[in-house]
Order: C-alpha cells, then structure tokens, then sequence
C-alpha cells in the first residue's frame, strides 16, 4: 500500500496531538519538539513534491498533441 497526502494529514494531526500532551515535560517534550521539526520538513517535501507533480500533469495535459505514450513515469501515480 502507498502512502497518501491522507496519510501524511493523520501523522501530521497525530503528532500535534503528541504536542499538546500537557503531561509531556522537560526531555520528553524536548524530544518530541525535535520529532515535530523532523516530520514538518519531511511533510514540506512531500507537499512540495505533489505540487510539483501536479503543476507537470497540468502542464502535460494543456499540451494538446502530448502523446499518453510518452508520459513521464512519475505523473502515472
């Protein structure tokens, strides 16, 4: 199974959730501040990444004589 930008919406919630855990002190919320960092750049990318493929598939397809043969593998998913 591939991962969605669903996916990504639930870890993201999920981890804000983590956050606002008030039972989280000193270290413990040191740690999950430093994984709150790591999953923001890593959710940007990924965000980053599908506009990208999304901005190439419009393009793609405003392209009247574009051959569906020679799409690029990455706009197939």
């Amino acid at each position: 199974m591939q991962n969605t930008l669903g996916d990504l919406n639930n870890h993201l919630f999920a981890q804000l959730e983590r956050l606002g855990d008030e039972d989280l002190k000193g270290e413990e919320l040191a740690e999950e501040i430093k994984r709150s960092v790591a999953v923001t750049g890593i959710a940007e990318q990924i965000i980053s990444n599908g506009a990208l493929v999304l901005k190439a598939k419009v393009a793609y397809e405003d392209n009247i004589s574009a051959d569906p043969a020679n799409r690029p593998k990455m706009l197939e998913g």
